[in-house]
């Protein structure tokens, strides 16, 4: 276990952003499984500009990878012009 107060501070941070992180992650993934869900085009055409900002900020801030980011609004872009 940490013994310099540095060292214990950074474990709580560290502790505070994965917290952050996981929260806007599972966000993000909820919307992705809601907006797959959709059978309504008009719905998800609407939806699918905000899931994509979503994604976005997730591959800036390096929460997931920009090619996953990338992947994932190609099918869902698919899927939606499928409709």
């Amino acid at each position: 276990m940490a013994n310099h107060q540095s060292a214990k501070k950074r474990i709580r941070q560290n502790e505070a952003r994965r917290l952050h992180n996981r929260y806007y992650a599972v966000t993000a993934r909820n919307a992705v499984r809601k907006l797959r869900a959709m059978t309504d085009k008009k719905e998800a055409e609407e939806m699918l500009p905000k899931v994509f900002s979503m994604l976005d900020k997730l591959a800036k801030r390096n929460i997931i990878h920009k090619n996953k980011a990338a992947n994932i609004k190609s099918k869902l872009a698919k899927h939606t012009a499928a409709m």
